[in-house]
């Protein structure tokens, strides 16, 4: 357990120390409230010093606001080609979440936060860590990300393609982009008839193994290594009323067995997140990308498909070539059946202020049908 001190009314004090992203708990901590000026506050967290925060909550999300428009004074440059400038951006992103990160909240030893006009957060706090262990200290930007998750979970997200709304959990990547949950629905299914099994390798929240059983498959075992994911899942799972059609099983990549189709929809991204929900994004080498392929030939029944989803996005940015992808798939003793292509439909394939705008704006999500050579 991690343990962060600090000093107020000249006490010596100290508390659990709770981090998402694993960042080490600081060294230097101030006691900040309502008087603190945003610049002081930029300065401080910019030299690496913690904020921890003691005045009213919504002042302190003010202070939030404050300290980032500070720091998005001096944009990400861009570099000499695609691959530059994403590196350059994920720099910047990063910068940006250490310094906002260091303003902080203490948790009370039943997940409250005691500060004026503090919302009751025990709830979410309690979705996403658990029984509290006592008082704990965060950053105020994980409390957040918290709230909003619990709000996530609480109204759910609409899923046309299933006509009905999935509840992502904290930490478990919500089904926003609607593009690979509509190329699963309308792909044409293999083997005539042949819908007895289905493995949804890294199911996430569930939803394509949702659509996978609705879609007419009578058992469909869903796989993640996150335990989150995991329970993310069979909570979905039990709201559709679909648990008597899909086993969630793990933490583990592939289940035993073979299917008739087994589906994954991998992080795009070949690159280290920085935090628990990237890893619905980035893959650092491609490492669940390669392990997907290299174990998809021994999990295909007779006449059977694999199904990967997979944007562009990392060519477009110079991470990985459609070379090396064929090459992996080729190793891997597979070939490429054919393919569905689809447009980008987020709101930052539109933003032109992105500095990877020209990338996300050409992307393309594909579903590559493959078999076994």
């Amino acid at each position: 357990m991690s343990t962060i001190r600090w000093t107020e009314n000249n006490s010596p004090r100290s508390a659990r120390w709770h981090s998402e992203s694993a960042a080490l708990p600081p060294s230097r901590v101030a006691v900040a409230d309502d008087g603190t000026k945003a610049d002081t506050a930029h300065r401080l967290a910019c030299e690496g010093t913690a904020l921890l925060w003691r005045g009213d909550f919504h002042n302190a999300r003010q202070l939030l606001r404050a300290m980032g428009r500070r720091i998005d004074r001096k944009p990400p440059r861009r570099g000499d080609g695609p691959a530059e400038s994403f590196r350059l951006y994920r720099r910047a992103r990063g910068h940006r979440a250490r310094v906002l990160g260091r303003l902080l909240v203490l948790l009370d030893g039943d997940h409250s936060l005691d500060l004026r006009r503090a919302p009751d957060v025990r709830q979410a706090c309690a979705e996403a860590y658990g029984p509290s262990a006592g008082p704990t200290v965060i950053s105020l930007t994980e409390l957040l990300g918290v709230i909003g998750a619990h709000e996530w979970r609480t109204k759910g997200v609409e899923v046309p393609a299933l006509g009905a709304r999935i509840h992502p959990h904290y930490g478990v990547f919500s089904p926003v982009r609607g593009e690979y949950v509509n190329l699963v629905a309308r792909a044409t299914l293999p083997v005539p008839g042949g819908r007895r099994t289905a493995f949804d390798v890294g199911t996430g929240t569930g939803v394509l193994a949702a659509v996978l059983a609705r879609r007419g498959f009578a058992h469909v075992v869903a796989t993640d290594i996150s335990p989150r994911a995991l329970a993310c899942a069979r909570d979905n799972a039990r709201r559709l009323h679909l648990t008597g059609r899909i086993e969630v099983l793990g933490p583990a990549l592939f289940p035993e067995g073979r299917a008739d189709l087994v589906v994954c929809n991998p992080p795009w991204v070949p690159a280290r997140p920085n935090s628990a929900l990237e890893h619905g994004v980035y893959d650092p080498g491609g490492a669940m990308l390669r392990s997907f392929l290299d174990g998809l030939a021994a999990r295909l029944a007779p006449g059977g498909e694999g199904w990967l989803i997979l944007s562009d996005l990392a060519e477009r940015l110079g991470l990985r070539t459609r070379r090396e992808l064929l090459a992996v798939i080729e190793a891997a003793g597979l070939r490429a059946v054919d393919r569905a292509d689809t447009m980008p439909c987020h709101p930052r394939a539109r933003d032109t202020g992105d500095p990877l705008h020209a990338a996300r704006a050409g992307e393309i999500t594909s579903l590559w049908r493959l078999a076994a050579r």
